[in-house]
């Protein structure tokens, strides 16, 4: 695979120009470069885009709340598909789908991972304190101290965690370093919970970061961005898809015109896609060029 590091529109077979009509783009580890913002040139490039008369459509592992602040630096209306593909919704508010985990699905399963239970976070779809719960923050990576400083309005703490299970939460989520969360993989495959539950993977290995994203039956970026696509109007065959990690799969699996970072993990590299800079030499403008002049 080579880098698709000029704007040639051959670099990608059969993305020719007008073909694309929709971009998707994950946000961690794509569209934002290793210091955490949105590099000028991967701005401008979705802008051209979306003057181009492209849609772009943000997909993303973080909640919807979380995701805003990024979407909104682009400047321009957009839906964003958020949470692994559980909630897509309108940067200003309105709801297109949701595809939340039934409590008594989500409480078997904290009980499962009694183990784990430092390293368990439930979402919920919701703005207010109590949108993120957890028992305590003393099992949790300290690679994700960002984040929940960042979420601390959000959070709330409960004990037992099962207690918050009042309504149906958007997901569960483990969080811990790579070794800690590969025990937590092994012991939700043995749990017999495969069929009723959805289990996504984001791994960082240079900051020893591992999150598991477990959501209802059937959900995923994937699934999200087909039925967004469906809504559209669009074929596959007019969808861009642009990630990085293992949850992305789905998504580039379904797009007919699949393009991963050069960051992205060895998972998506045996696939044979697409391959574009990575997100320190804007990728994700790299990308673009491949069917924006």
């Amino acid at each position: 695979m080579q880098p698709l590091s000029q704007p040639n529109a051959s670099a990608i077979p059969g993305a020719k120009p007008n073909s694309i009509r929709l971009i998707a783009s994950d946000i961690d580890g794509t569209l934002l470069n290793p210091q955490f913002q949105i590099s000028p040139d991967d701005l401008s490039a979705l802008r051209r885009a979306h003057d181009s008369g492209i849609e772009v459509v943000l997909v993303t592992g973080r909640r919807h709340t979380f995701a805003l602040p990024i979407a909104q630096q682009l400047g321009f209306d957009l839906w964003a598909i958020s949470s692994n593909g559980a909630v897509t919704r309108s940067l200003a508010g309105e709801t297109f789908h949701r595809d939340l985990m039934p409590k008594e699905i989500c409480c078997e399963l904290v009980g499962a991972m009694q183990e784990f239970r430092g390293n368990t976070v439930l979402t919920f779809d919701k703005e207010t304190k109590g949108a993120i719960v957890l028992e305590h923050m003393d099992d949790l990576n300290a690679s994700i101290q960002r984040w929940l400083e960042k979420n601390m309005p959000y959070i709330e703490f409960v004990v037992p965690i099962e207690k918050a299970l009042v309504a149906d939460p958007v997901q569960a989520m483990f969080c811990g370093s790579m070794v800690r969360m590969s025990a937590a993989l092994r012991t939700l495959d043995a749990c017999g919970m495969g069929n009723r539950i959805t289990v996504l993977r984001t791994e960082y290995p240079n900051r020893d970061l591992s999150m598991i994203d477990v959501l209802n039956a059937g959900c995923s970026k994937g699934h999200a961005l087909e039925r967004w696509a469906a809504h559209r109007g669009f074929g596959r065959e007019q969808v861009m898809a642009i990630g990085d990690n293992h949850n992305d799969v789905e998504m580039l699996e379904f797009a007919g015109h699949p393009v991963i970072m050069g960051n992205a993990c060895e998972e998506l590299r045996g696939r044979g896609w697409n391959l574009t800079l990575g997100n320190d030499q804007c990728g994700v403008a790299a990308a673009v060029a491949q069917i924006v002049s």
